[in-house]
This record gives structure tokens, sequence and C-alpha cells, in this order.
């Protein structure tokens, strides 16, 4: 059975065509080229940015034209993470998707069912013909996972919409109305490197099998972050023995919690034994702090191979400082909201490390609904950085989305799940990043709601959709644009 027998099936092969597309993030010409011909295919108004964002117009439904006009917004981009033992390249390769039980999968990889689902519905939208709906606006942007590039670059002026319903929300029965604002911070520093000691093995230390996920929406879930841990681990080696650092990296991505970090060191054939013995002490340590949330975490301690030809090690005391400060670093939630019942105020996700050649790196995002708050923590990790002789700078900021609770669509969708499924959603504010607020501040007074069906493990290779979760997310979406009130006259 693959996803095109699966129901609803306009949705789930809307779904499948994108998953045919490689669309990481800031490689998007091919999946904007398709939906641009999508809509015209349709013989609908169809706008393309010079960004590369979509925009499709489709007229209301005969006796809908006095309802207001809805904006379904998604992303087209998603995160290319995939496990370090399958090959794929996010760039050229379809993603090959299977069916377990009540959920659908990748193989290895990410699904891109965030925001791949959200789209999918949207596009379905366009293509219904048995959907009462005023007139329809889809905005399909680029680049969210990366730094919301899509929603910057939209111009003011061009949509028509007087309510949006952004379609990037992960847990169906919960309606979204806020999310955090973020910050990127970028450290680097450098050091003296030397050669290789005669009597030295190449050893790599690996960690491996972290569970990662959503900076955004798992961080409460106090997940182990692999850099973090490959520091702790580092910094007993270092401190206690003669093995030298020669490189280090791990995450691939600010928005995902990292999975894996991979260490070169040299070690002196005499320290073998201790360097072992101080590594699995560390190690068993983490393993028992996160038996539950990380029970596949691994290390592995074993002969280097493939080291290039003439690679040195960082000097012993810079390296030293460097992972004091990575080990400093604020990661994990850092304080949870005042206002908010269960609502994660502000973050910091390490999510990449790198050591090589004298050249030091750390990337972070930092996620907050307080800007001031998020602007103290920044400036806490700077403090930290600058104590170990690095650089640090800040870039790619932007504010949250400040709820509104006299929501008149959320009112409304609020009524209609309860009628549909006979409780009341969840209505909350969302730790992760929206483009809501960017696209709000360009046009004021949008009224603004984000709802989504249910996702687990977004931005990892264990993404999946459930998929009894989307055929009421459907319905749902159908049900609520058919109750879009009138314009007032």
């Amino acid at each position: 059975m693959t996803i095109l027998e699966l129901n609803p099936k306009i949705v789930w092969k809307n779904f499948h065509a994108l998953t045919q597309i490689p669309r990481p993030s800031k490689h998007e010409e091919k999946v904007s080229q398709y939906l641009y011909d999508f809509g015209k295919k349709l013989g609908l108004e169809t706008i393309r940015e010079e960004c590369g964002n979509i925009i499709i117009r489709k007229p209301a439904a005969p006796g809908c034209e006095k309802k207001k006009g809805v904006i379904l917004q998604g992303h087209m981009d998603m995160v290319p993470q995939k496990n370090a033992d399958v090959k794929h390249d996010f760039e050229n390769d379809p993603i090959q998707t299977w069916i377990d039980g009540d959920w659908v999968k990748a193989k290895g990889t990410t699904l891109g069912a965030d925001d791949g689902l959200g789209v999918a519905m949207a596009l379905s939208v366009l293509e219904s013909k048995d959907i009462p709906h005023g007139p329809i606006e889809c905005l399909f942007t680029v680049d969210e996972e990366t730094g919301l590039t899509g929603a910057n670059l939209l111009a003011p002026g061009l949509l028509k919409g007087k309510i949006l319903i952004n379609l990037d929300s992960e847990d169906e029965g919960q309606i979204f109305i806020g999310c955090a604002g973020g910050l990127d911070i970028s450290v680097s520093g450098n050091c003296k490197v030397f050669e290789r000691p005669n009597d030295t093995v190449c050893m790599s230390l690996a960690f491996k099998g972290f569970q990662g996920g959503h900076s955004g929406t798992d961080i409460h879930r106090y997940r182990a972050n692999a850099n973090k841990m490959a520091c702790r681990v580092l910094y007993q080696v270092l401190s206690q023995t003669d093995a030298k650092l020669v490189s280090m990296e791990g995450g691939t991505l600010r928005n995902a919690i990292p999975r894996e970090c991979f260490t070169v060191l040299f070690v002196p054939e005499r320290s073998m034994g201790k360097v072992r013995e101080i590594a699995e002490k560390e190690f068993a340590d983490i393993k028992a702090e996160y038996a539950i949330t990380d029970p596949d975490a691994h290390m592995v301690f074993e002969a280097c191979t493939n080291l290039p030809a003439g690679a040195r090690y960082a000097d012993p005391a810079k390296a030293l400082d460097f992972i004091r400060a990575a080990l400093a670093c604020p990661d994990g939630v850092e304080r949870m909201s005042s206002s908010v019942e269960g609502l994660v105020e502000t973050s910091n996700n390490m999510a990449m490390i790198k050591l090589a050649d004298g050249q030091f790196f750390v990337k972070t995002l930092m996620r907050s609904s307080v800007d001031s708050a998020k602007m103290a923590l920044a400036q806490k990790l700077k403090a930290i950085f600058e104590l170990a002789g690095c650089e640090v700078s800040f870039s790619g900021g932007y504010s949250g989305w400040a709820p509104n609770p006299d929501s008149d669509i959320v009112r409304l969708m609020e009524a209609q799940y309860e009628k549909m499924f006979g409780e009341k959603p969840l209505v909350i504010a969302d730790h992760a990043g929206l483009e809501c607020g960017i696209i709000g501040g360009k046009y004021p007074g949008l009224d603004m709601a984000s709802y989504g069906s249910t996702l687990r493990s977004p931005h990892s290779p264990d993404e999946r959709a459930n998929i009894p979760s989307l055929a009421r997310t459907w319905d749902f979406l159908k049900a609520v644009l058919e109750e879009i009130p009138e314009e007032e006259a």
C-alpha cells in the first residue's frame, strides 16, 4: 500500500507530488515552479514573487461571493535531515515514504510533512469543486525553516484576504494564536595548530543515536543535545589526559536539536586505557540521565581510518577554552512562561559546532516570546564565548506573534471544532516560529490562526504524519471555510 491509496485521496495525492520534488530550504526553485504551474493549469490567477513565493487566487464558489476572503498559508521548503548511514541527496532525490500502521514515515530521512501536508491541503482546496468557500488566496513561502525569508520578503499590498489560516501547526485539536520570536547567533574563534606527535594513535570518538527533534516544539521534552554531551565527555578527557583534539563536528541545522557529534583525537598509546575509561564513565552518566528521552544514544570509541593527511591538532589550552565555553553555553529551556501555563518562554538550541584546522564555530537558534528576555540570554551567551576569546554576532532576529484574545476566526474555529468532535480545542501559543507574526506586521488587521494535523518528531529522520488525523483535519478545514461569515455591509 502507498500513500496514494490513503484517504483523503486528494490531499495525499498532492503531498505525494511534493515528496517527489527536492525542496530543502534555500533550494526551492523546482517546487516554486511546480506550484506556479499548478495554479496556471487550474486557470487561476497565479503570482510568483522574485524571492520565489507563490500566490494563487481562487474565486468564491457560487453563492459564496460575499464571504470574507481567506488566505491559506504554508511554506514550501523542508528540513533536510537524514541518518548518517543513509545515502540521500536532498537537492536531487525524492523522499521515499512508507506506511507504518497509522503513520506515514520516510526511509531514513525527514518526511517533509512540515509543511508539505499544509501545502497539500491548500492545493486540494484550490482543486476541489465541492467546497462552499468565499474568495481564497493560497500563499506559499520559501525558506521558512532557515530564516523565514519568504515571509520577510513578502511584498505589502499583494494579499487581499481579511483572514489568514496558517497550516503549519503539528497537533490536531490545538489552535495556535501566538508564537515565539527568534535570533540566530554565530560564534567563531581560532587557535594555533600543531603536527601530530609520533607516539599517538588517531582515534574517533562519536556520539550517535540521540533523538533530536524540533528546537521549538520539542525543546521542552528535555532531550539530550549531542553537541553538549560531546563537550561533557571531551572536557573530562582533555582536562585529565594528554589527548589532543584534532576536530569536532555536530549538528546540521539551527532549528534541529543535534542528534550526532563526531570528534577526532590524537591519543598517546600509553594513555589509551585512561582516555577510554574517562570517556566511558562520563557517557555512562549521560546514558543514565537521559535513559527515558534518548534510550538509543551511544558512544563509539575506535581507530580513525579516514583522517585527511596532514591533519593537525588544536592548541591544547585553547581547545579546552573552546570546550569550556561550549559546555557553559545555554541550551534547552531557559524559562517557562509566567502568563501561559505550559508554554516555553525562552530557550536556546546549541545547534551546530565545528572545530577543524584551528577554526572554531558554534551556531545557535534562540527563541522567546519576550524580546527583552531573548536579548538578555543572547548577551549571556555572548559573554561566555568572549571569555574564551571568540567573536559573537547576532542576525536574523524577528519578533513573535502576539496573541489576539478577541480573534473572530479563532472563535469560529473553536465552535466548529466542538460541533464536529464533541470537545473544546486547546487554544494556545507556540514556542516554535510561525510566519504569522511577520506577515501580520506587513498586513495589519489580519485575523490569524494556525492549525494542522498531528506530526511527530519534525526536523528529524523520525518525522511521521498521523493518517487519521489528516483526514479529520481536512474535514475540519473544509467546514471552517464553509462557515466563514460574509463581509459586513
